[in-house]
């Protein structure tokens, strides 16, 4: 029998010891959406910028340059570590780091010109509270910007999608779709003011690699999808090698 541990420890486990290949991973380090944030950052000048759940660090490298300080918030130590060292090499001296929980933020209200957060998401727990959090810190007239993959707004496809994620990754929570998202961001009191969806590929071999997937989970992956309706497959655009693609969103959105 397993030792009993609550979310945040699963969390911290899980990409404490996935760390480095998070810094190192293509579908992370790249992106348009990577020179979109970047392009916020530059109407700030000198303002202070905080990425919630900041992973391996890509959004706060993007943004580091532009701003007067960026804070990079994880749970994971771990990923800290790999953050600060990465930001020395970078010579991103105006980058700092700091642990705690999404819906906890140890931050005065308004101090923020702009918060991010990035493929984090939907492992929180509490999201409401987070997205309630993140406009607390938020300056008025700030930015928030959100971005992550996106569930399909279908029940069957959502539910697969959902199943494989979980099988996975047993830190995942929930993606939500865009209309979910809207309605959250709306409920915490930021205004979704535009939102930009893509096709995001991911490589079978390789995505389970990241997180270390135990071969009996990645056996019932692909026994999913191997058993999906023609409808999931065609929307996941699966491939013999069990490949396929999946929506990803960024919100923009302001207080």
């Amino acid at each position: 029998m397993t030792t009993a541990r609550n979310h945040d420890k699963v969390v911290s486990e899980q990409f404490g010891s996935t760390a480095a290949a998070y810094l190192t991973s293509i579908v992370h380090a790249q992106g348009a959406d990577l020179q979109k944030l970047a392009g916020y950052a530059q109407q700030f000048g000198q303002g202070k910028a905080l990425d919630v759940g900041c992973g391996a660090g890509h959004a706060a490298f993007a943004i580091a340059p532009y701003v007067g300080t960026v804070i990079a918030y994880d749970l994971a130590q771990e990923m800290l570590t790999v953050v600060q060292g990465a930001a020395a090499e970078r010579g991103l001296k105006n980058l700092h780091v700091q642990q705690g929980s999404a819906d906890r933020l140890p931050f005065a209200d308004a101090s923020f010109d702009l918060v991010c957060t990035r493929y984090s998401a939907h492992h929180w727990k509490d999201l409401p509270q987070a997205l309630a959090e993140m406009a607390r810190v938020l300056k008025p007239g700030g930015q928030c910007i959100m971005i992550d993959t996106a569930s399909p707004e279908d029940v069957l496809t959502d539910t697969y999608f959902q199943s494989i994620e979980l099988l996975r990754d047993t830190s995942h929570v929930r993606n939500r779709s865009v209309p979910s998202w809207r309605r959250l961001l709306d409920e915490a009191g930021l205004r979704n003011v535009a939102d930009h969806g893509w096709k995001l590929p991911l490589q079978f071999d390789s995505w389970v690699a990241r997180m270390r997937t135990p071969p009996e989970r990645v056996v019932a992956i692909k026994s999913l999808w191997d058993s999906a309706p023609s409808e999931v497959s065609a929307y996941f655009d699966v491939q013999e090698d069990y490949s396929f693609i999946i929506d990803a969103v960024l919100l923009e959105c302001c207080k």
